[in-house]
């Protein structure tokens, strides 16, 4: 049975899986280079390839119809190669495609699933008046099983959470919650918005938060589980604001987005918003989770939704709940919903349960073979200069003189981290590491970079809090104090750090390359940032790496399946300021999440 499921929205993607197993997952935005490309087309087309039985449509709300035929334009394009596929529409219940993509991927035979998202599917409820209101999926709890009874369902609704404005009529019992109070990831979003980052890119204020601290001038932000209404104004669907009228405390007297570029400029208000909507609102996904396992009974904890990507909350859960088996999706946006949903209908079909996450290398199928003599020739009449015969020993020792190195092998990694396929390393060691990368990148002073690891070294460098590993980097973690000051390109100013594991039998060529760093300088770790600029896709194919450092102050780029080393024709800030007239200030600083 094949099986191509889409996500049409913000982070647009499509899975597609043979008799359960995944044979590719792949966003939009990295084959189209349009950053949260919504409508995965690019994706269908590389599916009908293998051929599909059965087309699986997400999203959180109905897609218009074609004309004549009145078909959604997914189910349109498919008929037209395959005129006898399945479609099966599961646009309304947005949070069942990551309660499913957590819990598949977990492998997990028994789970109760806990969904932290922004606004999904839109619902129409009775309240006990018996009148109709609606909201907004924010919060969802469901109890799944892999071997459910056979009129039951393999993921079982525990309790939803629903957010509207202000013409809501709440509801509120034990299963049910509506009214216009902001849910988790709205009052994440008006902070961030209120920063200047934008609603969408809430992991620039989780970079910021450590610079805070508590402010008694700021209230609560969370009360009971939702927002204060003293100091949010709802939007939904989209954001929500911060009210300033009634806060003079937090009235912005200029554009926030003049600190972005001055860490001299940023107020305190920016530091401790940040600070305090990251402590509450970790605490009370916490409260959260504690419910789901009063609800459910269940040990084993799955978690998605945009919150998921929060590493740092997802470190603190470690903490909190050291008897809990806490699985938090790599995938967890929205993008990760296509790949839950084409494993729910496969484990509906079929009634067998499909595969685990076993690697998150699941994009397209990078280079391969061997160079064409054609494209040699190409790079060398474009000016770039050429080494062949490369090691991962000669690469580690240019890294360990702080050369810039992107580095693309094999195939792109599914979700926004970097997992040394399409990266960009350097050395920890550099004490200017952060500042110098975070410029040639064009993002913000404050943000952090991640690390990557040897799986042998990870409990002498780290608290690992009862992880033996982190191959798909979701948890920002605590170095041993030992360890500060070792690595400071990578260490956060609370001492942290964005870790990932990484095995020969995970990723051979990462694998050497970071134990030949490590055999040079004694410190098996590398500095690693995904392989994009700011406000660009991850490099998916070999000419977007080339287009990179060709448009960029990367130094090298490194491609270990061929033994080869690129470097481009000119050093880009020799050039015209990159800071063209012609490009926003918002497009410029528009950094593309980890």
């Amino acid at each position: 049975m094949k099986i191509l499921a889409v996500n049409p929205g913000h982070n647009g993607s499509a899975a597609y899986l043979v008799d359960g197993k995944t044979v590719f997952y792949i966003e939009e935005e990295r084959l189209t280079r349009s950053k949260y490309d919504a409508n995965p087309f690019r994706g269908i087309l590389t599916a009908l390839e293998g051929g599909i039985d059965v087309l699986v449509i997400g999203g959180t709300h109905k897609q218009p119809s074609l004309t004549w035929t009145g078909e959604d334009p997914f189910t349109g394009l498919v008929r037209k190669f395959n005129p006898q596929v399945q479609v099966v529409d599961v646009t309304q219940n947005h949070h069942l495609g990551h309660a499913a993509g957590a819990f598949f991927n977990s492998g997990f035979e028994e789970a109760a699933a806990v969904i932290v998202d922004g606004s999904g599917s839109r619902h129409q409820y009775e309240t006990e008046d018996g009148l109709g209101t609606y909201g907004y999926e924010c919060e969802s709890i469901f109890d799944c099983t892999q071997t459910p009874e056979e009129d039951e369902e393999a993921l079982k609704d525990v309790f939803r959470s629903y957010g509207g404005n202000w013409d809501v009529n709440p509801v509120r019992t034990d299963k049910l919650t509506i009214d216009n109070s902001m849910t988790l990831v709205k009052m994440y979003e008006g902070v961030s918005d209120y920063l200047g980052f934008g609603y969408i890119e809430a992991g620039k204020t989780m970079g910021l938060a450590p610079y805070g601290q508590d402010d008694p001038n700021i209230p609560d932000l969370v009360i009971n589980g939702r927002g204060n209404k003293n100091v949010f104004i709802p939007n939904y669907p989209a954001g929500s604001q911060i009210d300033e009228v009634i806060i003079p405390y937090l009235a912005r007297s200029s554009d926030p987005k003049e600190w972005h570029k001055d860490p001299d400029k940023v107020t305190e208000q920016a530091k401790n918003l940040a600070w305090k909507i990251q402590k509450q609102t970790q605490e009370a996904v916490g409260d959260l989770i504690e419910k789901a396992v009063k609800a459910t009974g269940k040990k084993n904890i799955v978690i998605a939704g945009g919150y998921g990507l929060n590493c740092v909350a997802n470190y603190y859960y470690k903490e909190r709940f050291p008897d809990l088996n806490i699985f938090v999706d790599p995938i967890s946006h929205d993008g990760g919903t296509s790949l839950g949903l084409a494993k729910l209908i496969y484990h509906k079909f079929t009634k067998q349960i499909p595969d685990k996450l076993d690697t998150l290398y699941l994009g397209t199928n990078g280079i391969g073979g061997e160079p064409e003599e054609n494209l040699i020739e190409s790079l060398k009449s474009g000016g770039f200069e050429i080494e062949s015969d490369v090691t991962n020993e000669k690469i580690a020792e240019m890294i360990s003189e702080q050369n810039i190195i992107a580095i693309y092998q094999g195939r792109s990694e599914a979700g926004p981290r970097a997992l040394g396929n399409r990266s960009i390393l350097y050395d920890p060691r550099d004490p200017n590491g952060k500042d110098r990368v975070n410029m040639v990148k064009g993002r913000e002073w404050f943000r952090p970079f991640a690390g990557s690891m040897l799986k042998e070294n990870f409990e002498e460098w780290f608290e690992t809090r009862g992880l033996e590993e982190t191959p798909h980097m979701m948890y920002a973690m605590d170095f041993k104090l030992e360890k500060h000051g070792e690595v400071p390109a990578i260490t956060h100013v609370d001492g942290t750090c964005r870790i990932q594991t990484v095995t020969e039998e995970q990723n051979k060529n990462y694998y050497d390359l970071i134990k030949a760093f490590n055999d040079i300088t004694g410190v098996p770790i590398l500095f690693n940032t995904s392989f994009n600029l700011a406000g660009e896709p991850l490099v998916e194919t070999l000419d977007d790496a080339l287009k990179t450092i060709a448009n960029s102050d990367l130094d090298y780029l490194y491609l270990p399946e061929w033994s080869m080393l690129i470097k481009a024709p000119f050093n880009y800030s020799d050039q015209e300021d990159p800071s063209d007239e012609n490009e926003s200030e918002e497009e410029f600083f528009d950094a593309a999440e980890e």
